[in-house]
């Protein structure tokens, strides 16, 4: 658990799977409670067209022994600028990579995709039933309408 990114200059990885997410010890542990990470401009290329793809995401996660080091998510998430891939396997790889390295009590993925060929795509993936005690927002992300 040495992050390698934070404190120490960064280049953008050339994608997700070279990508690395550091973790660090959840300075909470044995608290329940739920982390949020708005992600309003997330970028991703059609694999058909190579055009850009753009993405409001919302990643909400109950943490247990460690949290995902904000810097290294942005690093990873910003590899996705020139991925190629639709967007269900961004959203739902993305919550899939997060669940499976960091091991959170539970955790869910809103991809809300802004529209290609007039047609938004809202991607939404979780773990599991969320946890009892633990306060989960709406992610209140309003359907299309200029995506505000």
């Amino acid at each position: 658990m040495n992050p390698i990114h934070l404190g120490q200059a960064s280049s953008l990885p050339a994608s997700p799977e070279a990508a690395v997410l550091d973790y660090v010890p959840n300075p909470r542990a044995g608290t329940r409670y739920l982390v949020r990470f708005a992600v309003p401009e997330f970028t991703s290329l059609c694999p058909i067209t190579g055009q850009p793809d753009f993405a409001h995401l919302v990643i909400d996660y109950v943490p247990d022994a460690t949290i995902v080091e904000s810097k290294s998510l942005k690093l990873f998430l910003g590899a996705f600028r020139n991925h190629g891939a639709f967007h269900e396997d961004c959203t739902v790889g993305i919550g899939q990579r997060l669940f499976d390295e960091m091991k959170p009590h539970w955790l869910r993925i809103g991809g809300y995709w802004f529209p290609r060929g007039g047609i938004p795509i809202d991607v939404f993936w979780q773990s599991g039933a969320p946890p009892a005690g633990v306060w989960i927002p709406a992610q209140d992300v309003p359907g299309y309408r200029g995506r505000g």
